[in-house]
């Protein structure tokens, strides 16, 4: 039985769905020893490599946590050489971002090489929270304006989820539980507040702490437990790292 090579890249835990696009058009992949192209079928009996690197089998999954500096992109290549946050990663097969942060942000970014960790973090159903440091124009935001953004923000592609906002110095802490394109930059700007500068501080129970912009470190089974089930973290242990990150961030 036959299936789409990019449907089958993700199935296998090499990449996202779209990111295996990204790679087939790279011509990053081949079947049986020839460069596959876009839309193209595969079957169990072919021979996919990614990066020359065998697909299929029992695959040691790598996820990395890293601040993504301002100006880099989130992507896996761009056509008009603008750095990405791959760039430094080129030797891992199958690492691909989860989700995005868009050029003009900066803060925790996640890459995996886990197509199903990628799928329960960024699809709505699993309501994982992301939480930004936004510092914004407009003065300090009204009770009434902070409950809209709350209740919801109506873009061109319809309202937005209930959120959480927070005051913080010269801006706000937004909580989303879904991710589209800017949301946090173009909810602020609808109120009548644009973003100067947005941080994101954590992703599920997994924070931004201590890093400075461009490192990165390998999640270890801990982090992934933490990042997937933050209702099990102790409460004297969510305390502080969100006063941490307060006395960071303001």
């Amino acid at each position: 039985m036959s299936e789409r090579l990019q449907k089958y890249l993700a199935r296998s835990g090499m990449a996202s769905r779209r990111a295996a696009e990204d790679y087939i058009r790279a011509g990053r992949v081949s079947i049986n020893g020839e460069v596959a192209t876009l839309g193209q079928s595969v079957e169990e009996r072919d021979e996919v490599r990614l990066d020359g690197q065998l697909v299929g089998g029992h695959v040691r999954h790598v996820t990395l946590a890293v601040y993504k500096p301002r100006g880099v992109l989130t992507t896996v290549q761009d056509d008009r050489g603008r750095p990405t946050i791959l760039d430094g990663f080129r030797d891992l097969p199958g690492l691909h971002p989860v989700g995005r942060l868009d050029r003009d942000s900066e803060g925790l970014l996640l890459l995996t090489t886990d197509g199903d960790l990628t799928l329960q973090l960024t699809h709505p159903r699993y309501g994982h929270q992301k939480v930004y440091r936004a510092w914004i124009e407009g003065g300090t935001p009204t009770d009434e304006t902070l409950d809209q953004l709350e209740d919801g923000v109506l873009l061109e592609e319809g309202l937005t989820a209930p959120a959480r906002v927070d005051r913080a110095g010269r801006g706000v802490y937004v909580t989303l539980t879904e991710g589209r394109n800017r949301q946090v930059r173009r909810m602020l700007e609808a109120v009548g507040h644009p973003v100067t500068r947005l941080v994101r501080v954590r992703i599920g129970g997994l924070w931004l702490e201590g890093m400075e912009s461009g490192e990165w470190r390998e999640l270890d089974e801990r982090d992934l437990h933490d990042l997937l089930h933050p209702e099990l973290t102790p409460q004297n242990v969510w305390e502080r790292k969100s006063r941490l990150t307060q006395d960071r961030w303001g």
